[in-house]
C-alpha cells in the first residue's frame, strides 16, 4: 500500500510528539574564587600585578577607577569535571582582566561579579558557572581601580 507525503508527514509528527523531549544541561555551580587563583596553571599565567576581588570583599583603598568590563569565557567540557572546567574558564576571564587592567592603568579589578546571560549574582567568596553537555561558562563583570599597595 503506497502512502502519501501527507499521511507520512502526520506518522512523522506524531513520532516525534511521542518522543522525549532532550533538554540541555545547564548545572550552576558556585566555585571559591581562591580556587582559581590557587591553581597551578594560574602561577604562570598570572603575574601578581592585577589583584581581583568580589563584589563585597574588603579591597585595599581604592584611589581611583576606570572603566568596567566583562568577560564572558567558555571551555570545552568534554574530558573534564565541572568544576575544574568552572576553574579553568574563569583562570581565562581573569586573564582576560589581568590584560585589560595593564593597559588602563589599573592593579586590581574590584566588585567582581558573576554575570551569566547578563544577570548579576554577587558573592564575597565564590563566583557563578554554569556547566553544558559539552560548554562550560563563565561570565564575570567588574571595574578597574588603581588601589593602595
Amino acid at each position: 500500500m503506497k502512502k502519501s507525503f501527507k499521511q507520512v508527514l502526520a506518522l512523522g509528527l506524531a513520532l516525534a510528539a511521542l518522543s522525549p523531549v532532550a533538554q540541555a544541561r545547564d548545572t550552576t555551580l558556585h566555585i571559591p574564587l581562591a580556587d582559581v587563583l590557587a591553581m597551578p596553571e594560574a602561577q604562570g599565567k598570572l603575574d601578581g600585578s592585577v589583584k581581583f576581588y568580589l563584589a563585597g570583599q574588603k579591597t585595599p583603598k581604592v584611589e581611583k577607577t576606570f572603566s568596567s568590563d566583562s568577560s564572558n569565557q567558555k571551555t570545552n567540557g568534554v574530558g573534564k569535571s565541572d568544576e575544574f572546567g568552572c576553574k579553568w574558564a574563569a583562570l581565562s576571564a581573569l586573564i582576560a582582566f589581568q590584560n585589560s587592567a595593564k593597559r588602563e592603568g589599573a592593579n586590581a579589578v574590584i566588585d567582581l561579579v558573576s554575570y551569566y546571560k547578563k544577570n548579576e549574582v554577587k558573592s564575597d567568596t565564590t563566583f557563578e558557572c554554569h556547566a553544558g553537555a559539552v560548554i562550560i561558562g563563565v561570565a564575570l563583570k567588574g571595574t578597574y581601580a588603581k588601589v593602595a599597595e
